[in-house]
């Protein structure tokens, strides 16, 4: 495989919940010269672990050595370079949109059409959320600057594993 190409990887790694884990494992990836293209952090159902998803560029070898890194932070409990054939990834985002009375109808068009919701409404804007991975977002936000979008939000990307495969903390992969 050629060094030069770069891939999209999406890293789980789950961590002990407290303060500067975040700031000590975003610190490793850009001292490592990646560039985080997104980041989601939340506690799991054990409030003692939090799940940190990032989605970064790189090559099979740097993300290798990335994630031996990774397992020399104290604070990291495990790690996972997701396969996305086995993955499903999703993103949210928040969209403002100057909306007059003639606009409205053609919104509405693609909020149906994209399954998205409508979350306030003024004489002026709506505004406008949807979830889905990264391509189906990516479009709605494209189709919404032809609107004027005034306003907008988006979240990183969180991903899981598809079927009875799970990233859980009791479990090491060294």
């Amino acid at each position: 495989m050629d060094k030069n190409v770069r891939n999209r990887y999406t890293v789980g790694v789950l961590v002990s919940n407290e303060p500067g884990v975040l700031s000590r494992v975003s610190g490793l990836f850009s001292r490592r010269g990646f560039n985080i293209e997104s980041l989601a952090v939340g506690p799991t159902q054990d409030q003692t672990i939090s799940r940190i998803t990032i989605v970064v560029l790189g090559n099979d070898s740097s993300i290798e050595q990335l994630v031996q890194q990774l397992y020399k932070l104290i604070c990291v409990r495990k790690v996972r370079v997701y396969d996305p054939a086995n993955t499903v990834e999703r993103q949210l985002v928040m969209i403002k949109v100057a909306a007059n009375a003639s606009d409205r109808e053609g919104l509405m068009r693609l909020v149906e059409i994209f399954k998205a919701k409508v979350v306030d409404v003024t004489r002026e804007s709506l505004t406008l959320t949807i979830t889905g991975d990264v391509e189906k977002v990516s479009a709605m936000v494209e189709l919404m600057q032809d609107f004027g979008i005034t306003e907008i939000v988006r979240t990183g990307t969180v991903a899981l594993q598809r079927g009875n495969q799970i990233m859980n903390s009791e479990i090491f992969d060294l």
